[in-house]
C-alpha cells in the first residue's frame, strides 16, 4: 500500500475516532477476546458506537457530507452511511446500556459486523494500513489523536 498517512485528512482526528469504532465492531475475535471477556482499555459496544457518531453526527446525517475532511471518497461514505445504521439499529432494539452479549445476540449483529468491516477494510487500506491488524486500545487512540 501507498503508505498514505491518516493525518492527511484535514479532520483526521475524526477520522481517527471513526475508524478505531469500526476496526472494534468489525472484528469477531476482537469481541470474544475483548468486549466479551471485559478486557480493560478498549470501552464496550456503546463506547464504540459513540466514538463512531458523536463528533460527526453521522446518526443524523450521510457520511457524504464528509467527503474531503473525514471521509476520501463517496465510496468511503456510502460503506461507513451502512454501518452506521446497521449498528444504530441494533443500539436502539437493544438499548445503549445494554451488555456486549445482547447486541451479539441480536439477530442483526452478524450484519453490523460484516458491514463495520467493509468501511473498515476500505479506510484502512485508503490510510495505507494492515485492516487485519488488531484494534488499537483507547490509550493508544488518545495519544495518536494528541500527536501530530
Amino acid at each position: 500500500m501507498g503508505g498514505m498517512p491518516l493525518t492527511d485528512m484535514p479532520w483526521w482526528r475524526w477520522r481517527a475516532n471513526v475508524r478505531s469504532a469500526l476496526h472494534m465492531l468489525s472484528d469477531p475475535v476482537f469481541h470474544q477476546e475483548c468486549w466479551l471477556a471485559g478486557l480493560e482499555g478498549y470501552g464496550d459496544v456503546t463506547d464504540a458506537v459513540y466514538r463512531l457518531v458523536e463528533d460527526t453526527w453521522l446518526d443524523n446525517w450521510s457520511a457524504e457530507k464528509y467527503v474531503g475532511t473525514i471521509f476520501r471518497d463517496s465510496g468511503e461514505a456510502a460503506l461507513v452511511d451502512v454501518a452506521v445504521l446497521r449498528v444504530l439499529r441494533i443500539m436502539h432494539q437493544v438499548g445503549p446500556d445494554a451488555p456486549v452479549s445482547a447486541y451479539m445476540g441480536h439477530h442483526g449483529w452478524p450484519e453490523a459486523v460484516r458491514a463495520a468491516r467493509d468501511a473498515h477494510v476500505r479506510l484502512a487500506a485508503n490510510d495505507g494500513e494492515d485492516p487485519d491488524a488488531p484494534p488499537r486500545s483507547l490509550d493508544v487512540l488518545r495519544i495518536m489523536t494528541r500527536s501530530a
